[in-house]
Formats: C-alpha cells, structure tokens, sequence
C-alpha cells in the first residue's frame, strides 16, 4: 500500500492505493478509507486538500494516527492534516499544489530557511564521501569548534542525534556529577520524551491534553519535582524541602513548548543563584532557543551562564542531531573520559555535522538577529493589532526569531495562564489560515518561528491573512 501511494503521488495521479489482501485473523474487518476532498473557494481558485487526505487516510494504516510525531496529525486544531512535498526560502509546497508560507520551520532548524543553496551544495559533496562512518571524522571537529566558542557555558560537547536524546543525556551527567538524584522542571516545559520527563509536560503532550503517559513507571518520576514557570517562590519551596538532594534544575530558557512564554526579570538569575547556593546545576534545554534568540543562544540574549545546555535543531540545520555540552569538569564525566556511559551509532555523522557548520557560518554574518528581530517584531504586532481591530482578546510577544501568540488577554507567565486560552478559536483561525496560504505551528501550545528567508512582504501578507481569517471567525 505505501509503494503505491508514492507512485500515486509521484505521478501526479489522485487515488487511493489498493489494500493488500489479507487472510482471515477473526478480527474485524477494517472499514474502507473515504475519500472526501475538501474544497475551500480562495479567491479565484479553489483550496484543495484531496491527495493530502488520500495519503493521510492510507498513513493512519501504517502508522499510529498516520504521524511519526503526535502534533503533525491536527488533533488540537481539527480538519485534515496537510501532507507536504517540498520547501525552499520561506515557502512549503503541499501535494495537492498549495504554497504556503510556513513558521513554523521544521519546527526550528529552517532558521536561514529552507534548503537553502549552499547548505544543500555542501551536503552533495559530503554525500560523495559517503553518509556515515561511525569513526571520528573532522567534520565534528570543526562543528564541536563553533559550538564551544559560540556558547558561554560550553567548554565540551556531545553530539547526539535528536533533542530527546541530549537531555536524556544531559540528566544522566547531572545525576553522575552531585551523585544526587532529584531534578526540578516546569510545568508546560518539554524536555523531550525520555520517561523522568513526561510529568506536566508540554509540546504534544499538552497538545493533546494527555495525562502523564501510560508505560511510565512511577519509579521513573518518582524523583522528578515541578514548580510553575515563572514561580521563584515555588522552586525556593522545593529547594528547602529537598535540601542536598536536588542534582539539577531544568528549564527551557524561553518556553516554546507551551506556547511562547519568556521568563519574568529576575526569574533566571534566582534561578542561578538558588542552584548555586544548594550545590545543583543548573541546566539551559536551548533545543529551540540555541543559536535562535542570539548566536550564543538565550543563555548570551539573557546574560545567565548555566553549568550544562542541551542543543539541537539550528546546529544539524534541518538534519537530525543534538548535543549536550558545558562545564569541561562535568563533561570529562562522560564515557570515555569518564564514568558516565552514552553512545549513538549515527552521533556526530558527516551529513550533520555538515549541514550544521554552513548553517552556523550563515548565522555569523552582520545584522543577521537584528532582521530577525525586525521581521518577527512586525508579525507579532501586525497579528495583535488585527486581532483587537477584529475584537478578539489576545496576548503575545517575541524575541528576535521565536513568536508566539495567545486567544487570550493575558498576561500569559506560565502554563496555568496558556491554558486559559481559547483552544477552539484557535482552531477555527489555525484552519482560516490555511486556507489564505499561511503555515502555523498546528497548535495553540507552540512557539512559531520566523527565518532569514523570510520577507517584509511575506510578513505583510500574513497580517492580511489573519485580518481576513480574524473577521470571519
């Protein structure tokens, strides 16, 4: 069934791939997929999802609600997933032929927008080297160089090969290092799906409004303590009640998994000073705001140096890859040089390691945060603007290029306050959009975000587009 729908795609022909034959288990036939395009008018042509849903529908046999990652499949914003085929600058092409312009940007890496010339040339020529090695290649030398003197707190790093897997790493060195057990996250903050993580968690957990997942083991959250976002108060709490055990605090800098939420003045510098006073570390998860919110991450935007960051997206710049990295006294503890066990058999690859270096020397070249700053200052104002002009309560800000917006009047510092948020709304706009051509995160509890490929006409014809959607909804 999947090879014919990918020859169904590639040659342009809408139909639904036959079902393969199947003997009798006992069980309940499967019910045959329906085919129903949505046609919505757009002007003069028409807004056209039919081969998106033929393959979404032939997906959801083939894989756990037809996604590989729970938010892509629209269960928070309703309609029909959108099924995509290519992307260039700031612009996504669906199969059906729609052009959007999208911010959401691989949710991060795209920062220098997508498949961009001179990555994509220098990818060719690695590919002719070959694709993995699994043996140390210069490549992650060069790349461990940029990394190490862009951000403050990292004197050595570990490539690894998602934004999970770093943290997951960068909880088992905190736990090594204090030899103490205990961490502290925030509520709606998303460190990835490792088991310690998934309590009051974000991103697609507070997507779908999931408890605490099933097949976590109690033990494996037993020694995981939260606060809200924002709370000094609370986490002064659990310092004091759990004095000499805590090994880490961790925290996304800038919340982008529960929507955007920046941190109150003084937030991360107590922060600093409570973990320092208890003998913890204190850990910066700059998956989304590494080389984003500045080129040494929000740890340089906002002057505070933790002892260990987690990174990813920007630095395989659109490839998969992470890293952990910080102090060189806690990461000599990493195996070999130290105790501290972890591997990955596609760690530190050339492809990566490639992509993530071209990305890096783009992001080094003049004024380019302070265009960041401008264009996605000028969305967010233009999209708050229109917003109250149609009569609709929202709240929202950004910082260089990460955005965010709420259905809500705010102000929004925590989880508790996103989820005051209309939801529904939120759907009904996310859907309106679409149809006009604009690509957002598909869910009230994400960051957006904006790239150097991006235009101030791209920019002007989303405001246009929300004023269009916001006066109809």
């Amino acid at each position: 069934m999947a090879g014919a729908a990918a020859a169904a795609v590639a040659s342009g022909i809408s139909a639904r791939p036959a079902a393969p034959r199947r003997a009798s288990t006992g069980r309940r036939a499967r019910l045959p997929v329906v085919r129903a395009a949505i046609s919505l008018e757009k002007g003069e042509t028409a807004y056209t999802v039919q081969k998106s849903e033929e393959i979404f529908n032939a997906a959801k046999e083939l894989m756990p609600g037809g996604v590989n990652s729970p938010v892509r499949a629209f269960k928070s914003v309703g309609g029909q997933p959108v099924v995509f085929d290519s992307v260039k600058g700031s612009r996504m092409w669906d199969v059906d032929g729609n052009e959007y312009i999208d911010y959401v940007g691989s949710w991060g890496p795209a920062i220098i927008g997508h498949a961009d010339d001179k990555v994509n040339a220098a990818l060719i020529e690695t590919l002719k080297k070959g694709t993995s090695f699994g043996a140390p290649c210069l490549l992650e030398n060069v790349l461990a160089e940029m990394v190490i003197s862009a951000v403050p707190s990292i004197e050595m790093v570990r490539f690894v090969n998602s934004g999970t897997e770093a943290c997951m790493g960068a909880l088992r060195l905190v736990r090594a290092f204090t030899g103490r057990e205990k961490i502290v996250k925030f509520e709606g903050c998303y460190h990835g799906h490792a088991d310690s993580f998934l309590v009051k968690a974000g991103s697609g957990v507070a997507t779908l409004g999931l408890p605490d997942s099933p097949g976590v083991p109690k033990g494996a959250t037993y020694e995981t303590l939260t606060a809200p976002y924002n709370d000094v108060e609370a986490v002064k709490k659990l310092f004091e009640d759990n004095k000499g055990e805590i090994a880490a605090v961790f925290l996304e800098p800038v919340v982008g998994n529960a929507g955007f939420i920046p941190p109150q003045p003084g937030f991360l510098s107590a922060l600093r000073d409570l973990t320092k006073q208890d003998g913890a570390l204190l850990v910066f998860d700059e998956v989304m705001t590494g080389f984003r919110l500045a080129y040494g991450g929000a740890q340089e935007y906002f002057g505070i140096t933790p002892d260990v960051t987690t990174l990813g997206k920007i630095i395989g710049g659109g490839l998969p890859v992470g890293a952990y990295g910080g102090r060189r006294d806690i990461m000599e503890m990493v195996a070999p040089a130290g105790p501290m066990y972890q591997a990955g058999t596609l760690s530190g690859n050339p492809l990566a390691m490639t992509a993530g270096i071209h990305t890096l020397k783009r992001l080094t070249e003049p004024r380019t945060y302070e265009y960041l700053d401008k264009i996605t200052g000028e969305l967010i104002r233009g999209i708050l603007d229109v917003g109250a002009k149609t009569g609709h309560e929202m709240c929202g800000g950004h910082i260089r290029g990460m955005f965010g917006f709420f259905f809500t009047g705010g102000p929004v510092h925590n989880f508790g306050d996103a989820k005051k948020s209309d939801t529904e709304k939120f759907g009904r706009f996310y859907r309106g959009m679409l149809e006009e051509g604009v690509y957002l995160a598909p869910s009230q509890f994400e960051a957006g975000f904006t790239s150097l490929a991006h235009t101030s006409q791209d920019i002007e014809k989303t405001i246009e587009a929300a004023e269009k959607v916001l006066k109809r909804i």
